[in-house]
């Protein structure tokens, strides 16, 4: 479990400019994610203030953070969800590890990650526990900062300046806590796990700024991005189905045995004549 100074500084930063134009781009794309995602149950791990699954219609909803619900000034309050024009609550509040999920085996149909690979105790045990809770054929779904990014170079540039003693009044521009995870590193880990990666895609082309006059400006540079610069995004989005091997789905057996006619036997009987043939051949 992270510290609580940790979190607060997670929190604070997603009400920035550059983390509310981050949380858009990840709202839109699970949005669409979520909306054809079909099952009983869900679940989001981690960011309280992201509501992942407000398209989604699945009966029972979980929201599971690692941490206490802490107070930030100017936070939005608890999301409420909009579906067939009836407002409904947010999804059940759970406090719980990660990688010790109070759920049992092959029970969850869906589960979202919004960044919480990089703020889990183990990414490892997380993800392996994220499998053992997932349903046969069931989907997953994570975004993450990506480090082959201009906002993932300036982050190390500013923790290797803290590190060696230069600068250490000068903030970085993302939350110090968590360990960024490549988007290939991550595939791995997931293939080693018997997921198979439907969907990948990056988000986030703008620099990184902090000022919302020069996020705007540098609006131009997202059309762009997704053609000529696609994985130098900011932000990654994996979509994944967990597999089973040798697994079958039960249905309706079909009799598709054609019954073959048995060929007609010849009995030879003991004692009859032989037969002539009396046809006659003209010269």
């Amino acid at each position: 479990m992270r510290d609580e100074a940790s979190i607060l500084e997670l929190r604070q930063w997603l009400q920035t400019p550059q983390g509310r134009y981050l949380l858009d781009w990840e709202q839109r794309v699970y949005d669409a994610a979520v909306v054809d995602a079909f099952g009983f149950h869900a679940l989001q791990l981690g960011l309280s203030e992201f509501a992942s699954l407000r398209d989604n219609r699945m009966p029972h909803r979980w929201l599971a953070t690692d941490h206490l619900p802490l107070p930030v000034a100017g936070a939005p309050p608890p999301p409420l969800f909009l579906a067939d024009g009836q407002l409904l609550a947010a999804p059940a509040a759970l406090h719980c590890d990660f990688d010790a999920l109070p759920f049992p085996n092959a029970s969850i149909d869906l589960v979202v990650m919004p960044h919480a690979l990089e703020m889990a105790r183990d990414p490892h045990h997380t993800l392996r526990e994220v499998e053992r809770v997932l349903v046969p054929e069931g989907r997953l779904l994570i975004s993450g900062f990506n480090p082959a990014s201009l906002w993932g170079l300036r982050q190390r540039t500013g923790r290797a300046r803290r590190g060696v003693g230069m600068a250490r009044q000068q903030a970085l521009f993302m939350p110090r806590a968590g360990d960024f995870i490549g988007y290939w590193r991550l595939r791995d880990w997931l293939r080693l796990l018997s997921f198979e990666v439907e969907t990948g895609r990056f988000g986030c082309w703008r620099p990184p700024v902090s000022s919302p006059v020069w996020l705007e400006r540098f609006g131009w540079m997202d059309r762009l991005g997704e053609h000529w610069w696609p994985v130098f995004g900011a932000v990654y989005f994996l979509a994944a189905v967990k597999r089973v091997r040798g697994m079958r789905l039960v249905g309706l057996a079909r009799q598709d045995r054609r019954v073959k006619r048995a060929a007609p036997a010849v009995v030879a009987q003991q004692g009859a004549a032989p037969v002539c043939d009396h046809r006659v051949h003209e010269p």
